[in-house]
Formats: structure tokens, C-alpha cells, sequence
């Protein structure tokens, strides 16, 4: 096995970790819970998880997505979150080796991840994904020529801006609130992250998204649209394959 592999094993190991506590942030922060106390729970019978049934993913398969004690169903986000994380660090460090763009790459799908779950359980995103997601772009802007520190500003006022628009036109034209301050804030972290080309595909990705996905149900029922979670969805494919896209767009329409 090369090298690259083994420390993209390693990696792998250090996301699935950082998936779990990813679990942990997600359910707590949007009900202003600490993340630290009180430690995790069989929300059950309230039973505390020990160490060795709370191994990620591992535990969750050998106990047969139950509490060792009284069998509640633990839900299968648990795995699938840490699953994710995991496959997140290994391979941005696959794909970069050991840089910092594999480090700024992995946070910021794993930030993507964490507001997806909150948005769809909650409907909020927390400022701590969003405002401190934005800040830890600020900090490896730097790092990134494609981006630095100016094109992460412009980003993220960009993002900002644009999704505080079409909130106040849409409440204008509405008469009620069209879209959380969540997505606001979220739209800067992603500019930060990728730029202004990244806002606007993610933007019109997110918008397809939800539209075609979650519209037809919204429609139906009258539920609001959690728009984080499509916004998240957007993200990350500008982010993959922002630049294949939009080089296909343009040959598309101008070529």
C-alpha cells in the first residue's frame, strides 16, 4: 500500500472522529445546548453512551442501530454523518496530500454537512457553522491563490448580499418572512470558501435543487423549504466541479 494511501487512511480515521462530534454540534447547537456537557445520552432511557458503544460507526453496526440497555432505535444519521466525514478527510487528502487546501477543502464540506443536518432537523442553522465557518475561510484564504484573502472577501459580501436581497424582496412581495437569516449568513461562508463564481452556481444549484427536489412537496403540504440543506447541496458541487460547469455553460450558450 503507497504512502498516500496509509495517510489517507489515517485521515479517514480522524474524519470519522470528527463526524461524530459533527453529530454532537448538529442536534445540540441549534437548541443553544453545550456540546460538551452533558456527555451523550441514550435519549431513551437517558443512559450514558460509553466509550466503547460510541466507536463511529463500528458501535452503531455491532449493537444493531440499538441502546446496548433498553434497545431504542438509534437513528442511522449517526453512521451515515460519520460515514461521510470520514470519506471527506480522506479524500481531500487524496486529492491534495498533505496541504493545507486538503485541510480547508475538508472543514468546509464537513461545515456543509453539519448545516444540512441541522437545517432538515431544525430549520436553523447555527451561527457557529455559518459566522465561524466564515472566519476559519478568512484564516486559510491565504493559503489559496485561487482565492486569498480578497476574493474571500468579495465572496462572502457577494453571498451575503445576494441572499439578503432576495429576502427583503421576497418578504416585500410576500407579506411574510421568505427566507431565514441562516441562509444569509451561510451564503458568506460559502463565498468565503469559494469565491464569487462559487456563489453564484450555488445559488442557482440550490435553487434547482429545492425546486425541483422539496418544491412539489412544499407545495402540497405547505411546509417551508429548508433551504440550507440544497444551498449545502449546491455548495458542494461548485465546489467539485464548479469549474467543468461553468466552462460547459459558456461553450453552451456562447459557443
Amino acid at each position: 500500500m503507497s504512502e498516500a494511501w496509509l495517510v489517507a487512511g489515517a485521515a479517514s480515521v480522524f474524519g470519522l472522529a470528527f463526524g461524530s462530534f459533527l453529530n454532537v454540534c448538529s442536534l445540540r447547537w441549534p437548541v443553544d445546548q453545550s456540546v460538551v456537557r452533558p456527555p451523550s445520552r441514550c435519549p431513551g432511557c437517558g443512559e450514558r453512551i460509553q466509550w466503547y458503544d460510541n466507536i463511529p460507526v463500528l458501535s452503531w453496526i455491532l449493537l444493531r442501530g440499538r441502546c446496548r440497555k433498553c434497545s431504542t432505535p438509534i437513528s442511522v444519521q449517526y453512521p451515515l454523518v460519520e460515514l461521510a466525514g470520514g470519506l471527506v478527510w480522506g479524500g481531500m487528502v487524496l486529492r491534495y496530500g498533505i496541504e493545507v487546501e486538503a485541510l480547508r477543502s475538508a472543514l468546509f464540506l464537513t461545515i456543509l454537512i453539519g448545516i444540512a443536518v441541522s437545517d432538515a432537523r431544525f430549520y436553523i442553522i447555527p451561527d457557529q457553522f455559518s459566522l465561524g465557518g466564515t472566519v476559519l475561510a478568512f484564516v486559510l484564504a491565504p493559503f489559496t491563490p485561487a482565492i486569498g484573502l480578497l476574493g474571500a472577501a468579495y465572496g462572502a459580501a457577494l453571498g451575503f448580499g445576494l441572499l439578503w436581497f432576495v429576502a427583503w424582496a421576497g418578504e416585500k412581495a410576500f407579506k411574510k418572512e421568505a427566507m431565514g437569516g441562516g441562509d444569509i449568513k451561510m451564503m458568506a461562508l460559502v463565498g468565503a470558501f469559494l469565491g464569487v463564481q462559487g456563489v453564484l452556481l450555488t445559488i442557482f444549484l440550490g435553487a434547482f435543487f429545492g425546486s425541483v427536489i422539496f418544491g412539489p412537496i412544499s407545495l402540497k403540504t405547505g411546509k417551508l423549504v429548508p433551504f440550507g440543506i440544497f444551498l449545502a447541496v449546491g455548495a458542494g458541487v461548485a465546489f467539485g466541479w464548479g469549474d467543468p460547469l461553468v466552462a460547459w455553460y459558456v461553450g453552451w450558450a456562447f459557443g
